[in-house]
């Protein structure tokens, strides 16, 4: 699998969307960057659906003109406009030529979940390969209304219980794409997670 970051140019703050081609053509979250549906427009002529890891505004601001365009089925674990399809803890979704299971993972997000396959994991904000805090496996934030750190260590903990050790890509809602051992990168992110310490100095 090689997903195409097309927010990877953007210039004002936006998640990574991805853009996997195949048998079901995905969109993973919808970005906040301007002309995201352009971007897709140059890479596929159709899209078969997008998939939400969460809704907020930096995964879902560019939602409506992304439906407009293409008229996808729209895959989110939380009520939605543009919602075509409940996800449920469990549930199994094509995304490319693979098929991906359904880990609820909140903490950064009441709606959070993240999509592993035999290969590959798309993480959203739960666990990021590299951000501001750390490189090699870091975690969402959770100092704002609504998010909780210990309900994000759980969600961590159930998502490496769930990930096969044959995971090798990984891609998160923000930082670099990683292609490696991902549980160890996940680990990392675990522990420093447990430490409980402010993950930004201004927390």
């Amino acid at each position: 699998m090689d997903p195409i970051n097309v927010t990877a140019d953007a210039e004002t703050f936006t998640c990574n969307a991805f853009l996997v081609d195949g048998a079901t053509t995905t969109l993973v979250d919808a970005g906040a960057m301007d002309g995201v549906a352009d971007v897709v427009a140059a890479h596929v002529d159709d899209l078969d659906r997008v998939v939400l890891t969460h809704q907020h505004g930096d995964h879902v601001a560019q939602l409506d003109a992304v439906v407009e365009r293409f008229d996808p089925d729209v895959y989110a674990y939380a009520d939605q406009e543009h919602r075509t399809h409940e996800l449920a803890d469990g549930d199994t979704v094509a995304v490319g030529d693979e098929s991906f299971d359904v880990v609820y993972t909140p903490g950064h997000a009441a709606d959070h979940v993240s999509f592993v396959s035999d290969s590959t994991l798309f993480s959203g904000d739960v666990v990021v390969y590299s951000d501001g805090a750390f490189d090699d496996g870091s975690f969402g934030r959770t100092d704002m209304a609504g998010q909780s750190r210990e309900r994000l260590i759980e969600s961590i903990r159930l998502l490496l219980d769930r990930m096969p050790d044959s995971v090798e890509g990984f891609y998160a809602g923000h930082g670099e794409p990683f292609h490696g051992d991902v549980r160890a990168v996940v680990e990392r992110a675990l522990e420093r997670a447990e430490r409980r310490e402010p993950k930004y100095p201004e927390e």
